[in-house]
C-alpha cells in the first residue's frame, strides 16, 4: 500500500523497493508451489494474435480501463512480471520519476493499449501501469485500439493456453463451423483438433462420393455438424455415454471405437450398444 512520510523523493524510492520485493516474493512462492513457468509472465501480444488469427483493428480513442485487464505487452515482456512489478533494477530511475510525479499530483499522459476481447496489451506505458499498480489504483486512462480476431480470447490465462487456441484456429480453417456449431465443438487437448479435422474431411469425402457432387469446406462442415455430429451426440446423451468429457471428446472416442470394433461408418442404437458393452467389459469409456 502507498505510504507517505512527507518526503516524496524518499517515498518514491520506497515504492520501487517495495514493488521489487513483492516481485521476488511472488516468484519464490510460485517456485515453492511448483506452478508453471508462465504463471508470472506477461502474455506476448503478437503470439496471442497469431494464435487467435488477426482479422482487423480499429481505434476506439481515449477510455478508462481496469488495470487488472492489462495482461500483456507488445514488446516489453522482461522488465515487468504479469502484475507489472519490476523484475530488475534496470527500470528504477524512470519508475521512480513517475512515482514521484504521481505523489506530487502531476498529470500523467494516458497509456496506449491494444484490446483483444476483454484483454489489454500495452503498446506504450509499461512504467505508468507499474506505478499505478504500486499506488493501489484500479483504473487508468488509455488510448485503445481494438483488435478483432477470428476466434475469441476467452480461456486465455497463461502463455501455455495459446497452443489450444492456435490448434483450434487451424481446425476451424479446415472445418469452418459457424454459430452454434462453432461454440459446441470443443476439445481440451489441442492435438485432438488435428485428428478431428482429418475425421471431418474423411466424412466429407465419403459424402461427396455418395452424392456424386463436389462440396466446399463450409458446406461439408455444415452437413457434418447437422447430419452427423448432433444426432450422434444426442444418442450418446440418451445412452449416458458422455461422462465428464466434452461432448466432442465423447463423440471422437465412440467414433474411433465404432470403427475399430464394427468396421462401419453408420450410426444407430445397435452400434451405440455394441460400443458401450465392449467398453464396459474392458473397463474403457468416457470418464464418469
Amino acid at each position: 500500500m502507498r505510504r507517505d512520510t512527507g518526503f516524496p523523493v524518499a517515498d518514491a524510492e520506497s515504492d520501487f523497493l517495495r514493488a521489487r520485493r513483492r516481485q521476488v516474493m511472488s516468484r519464490l512462492a510460485a517456485w515453492l508451489r511448483r506452478e508453471p513457468d508462465d504463471v508470472n509472465i506477461m502474455l506476448p501480444f503478437h503470439e496471442v494474435v497469431d494464435a487467435l488469427g488477426m482479422a482487423s483493428e480499429k481505434r476506439l480513442g481515449l477510455q478508462t480501463i481496469r488495470l487488472d485487464s492489462i495482461v500483456g505487452s507488445v514488446d516489453r515482456t522482461r522488465d515487468f512480471d504479469r502484475r507489472f512489478r519490476p523484475t530488475s533494477s534496470r527500470v528504477r530511475e524512470r519508475w521512480q520519476r513517475l512515482a514521484l510525479a504521481a505523489r506530487r499530483g502531476e498529470s500523467v499522459p494516458p497509456i496506449e493499449v491494444y484490446r483483444v476481447g476483454e484483454l489489454h496489451f500495452i503498446n506504450d506505458g509499461h512504467h505508468r501501469v507499474s506505478v499505478a499498480h504500486a499506488m493501489g489504483l484500479e483504473v487508468i486512462d488509455a488510448y485503445v485500439t481494438q483488435v478483432i480476431t477470428r476466434i475469441n480470447s476467452s480461456g486465455i490465462r497463461y502463455r501455455g493456453d495459446l497452443i489450444v487456441k492456435d490448434y483450434r484456429r487451424l481446425f476451424l480453417d479446415r472445418v469452418p463451423l459457424s454459430g452454434e456449431a462453432r461454440a459446441a465443438v470443443v476439445l481440451s487437448d489441442p492435438w485432438d483438433y488435428a485428428q478431428l479435422g482429418e475425421h471431418v474431411e474423411a466424412w466429407g469425402f465419403r459424402l461427396m462420393q455418395d452424392s456424386g457432387q463436389f462440396l466446399d469446406r463450409s458446406e461439408v462442415a455444415r452437413r457434418w455438424y447437422a447430419d452427423e455430429y448432433k444426432p450422434v451426440v444426442a444418442m450418446l446423451r440418451q445412452a449416458d455415454m458422455i461422462g465428464d468429457r466434452t461432448e466432442t471428446e465423447a463423440y471422437m472416442w465412440v467414433a474411433a471405437e465404432r470403427y475399430r470394433l464394427i468396421r462401419t461408418h453408420r450410426w444407430d442404437a445397435d452400434v451405440i450398444n455394441a460400443v458401450r458393452e465392449e467398453s464396459q467389459s474392458h473397463g474403457r469409456g468416457p470418464r464418469a
